[in-house]
C-alpha cells in the first residue's frame, strides 16, 4: 500500500518551515524503524538552506496508512527559534494531510460501449422519419450516453457518437485532475495553530 502525505508550512514564518524540514526527518526515521519506504516525491525550498514550505512524501509499506494517521493533522516542531535570538515563542506549527496525486484516467474501448438504433423527433425528411438511422451510445462503465443523429446513415453517426464519448471521457478526467490539484492546494490553508495532533522536539 502506499499513502501520499502532503506537509505544509503553510503562511507561518521561516521558523515553521525549519520546523517542517525537521520534522520530515524524524518522520523519515521512524518510518525506517517500521520498514517503511519514504519517498520525497515533491518540495518547495522554503527562504533558507535546508529547509521547506512543502514535502510531498510517498509512504509504502503494509502498515503505511496506519503510520500516516498517526503523522496526520497539526503538528508542532517545539523548539527555540534558530534565527532570532530574541523570539520567545517555542512552538512552530505545520500541517499533515493525506492526498490524491494521481490524476485518473479512463480508458476507452468501444467494447465497453452499448450502440442501439433509434428514431429522433424533428425536421430531417421522410427518410429520417421510416428508418431508425440515429444512434444511442452509453458508455457502461461511466454511464455517459450520447444520442447521434446528424447523419442519415447508421454507421456515421455511430463513428460520431463513438467521438463525442471519447470527449466526454477526456473532458471529465481533466476536470477531475483539476479538482485534485486544487484538493492539495487548499491543504495549505488549513493550518491552525495550537491543539497538535503531535510534538516533536529536538533530541538531546
Amino acid at each position: 500500500m502506499t499513502v501520499h502525505l502532503l506537509l505544509s508550512a503553510g503562511r507561518g514564518p521561516q521558523e515553521c518551515t525549519w520546523g517542517l524540514a525537521e520534522l520530515v526527518s524524524r518522520l523519515e526515521a521512524e518510518a525506517v524503524q517500521q520498514r517503511l519506504t519514504v519517498r520525497r516525491t515533491e518540495t518547495v525550498p522554503g527562504d533558507r538552506p535546508e529547509t521547506f514550505r512543502s514535502v510531498l512524501l510517498s509512504i509504502s509499506g503494509k502498515r503505511a496508512q496506519e503510520f500516516a494517521a498517526t503523522w496526520t493533522g497539526t503538528l508542532c516542531w517545539q523548539a527555540p527559534s534558530p534565527y532570532r535570538a530574541s523570539a520567545g515563542r517555542k512552538n512552530w506549527y505545520v500541517i499533515a494531510r493525506p492526498c490524491v496525486v494521481d490524476a485518473p484516467h479512463t480508458t476507452f474501448s468501444e467494447a465497453d460501449v452499448t450502440f442501439v438504433a433509434c428514431r429522433t423527433g424533428g425536421p430531417g425528411g421522410q427518410h429520417r422519419n421510416k428508418a431508425s438511422t440515429a444512434v444511442r451510445a452509453t458508455h457502461r462503465p461511466t454511464g455517459i450516453v450520447v444520442v447521434v443523429d446528424t447523419e442519415r446513415q447508421f454507421s456515421l453517426n455511430r463513428g460520431i457518437a463513438v467521438r463525442l464519448l471519447r470527449e466526454r471521457l477526456e473532458r471529465n478526467d481533466e476536470a477531475a485532475g483539476r479538482a485534485i490539484t486544487t484538493a492539495r492546494w487548499r491543504i495549505h490553508d488549513e493550518l491552525v495553530r495550537g491543539n497538535p495532533a503531535r510534538v516533536e522536539r529536538p533530541r538531546l
